[in-house]
């Protein structure tokens, strides 16, 4: 597996019913001792206009929004293909909206 960081956007294969997807990675590679996992928030193209979609327009996604209420963990061997990667000030509007979703 090579090295994942937060802030990266992946091709992640969430199996039959959720197909394979963007993803912007939440957290890297996990120490020896850990699960084998990585936490991801899904990217939608499927918007509802409701207050936890977040748009970050880049030019490797489709028009969409990261969506607050699809948080997962997922092992690294779902990691299909680096697509790129968010600015550190996306990543910061993307943690801000995420402590206020989960009251952090």
């Amino acid at each position: 597996m090579p090295a994942v960081n937060p802030g990266e956007i992946w091709w992640v294969d969430f199996g039959l019913a959720a197909k394979v997807r963007p993803a912007l990675l939440l957290t890297g590679n996990p120490a020896l001792e850990e699960l084998d996992l990585v936490t991801v928030l899904l990217h939608t193209t499927s918007l509802r206009g409701n207050r936890w979609e977040l748009s970050i327009p880049k030019p490797f996604l489709k028009p969409g929004a990261f969506h607050l209420q699809q948080i997962q963990s997922v092992s690294t061997v779902k990691l299909e293909r680096k697509l790129g990667a968010l600015t550190t000030d996306e990543m910061n509007r993307i943690l801000d909206a995420l402590a206020e979703r989960l009251r952090l």
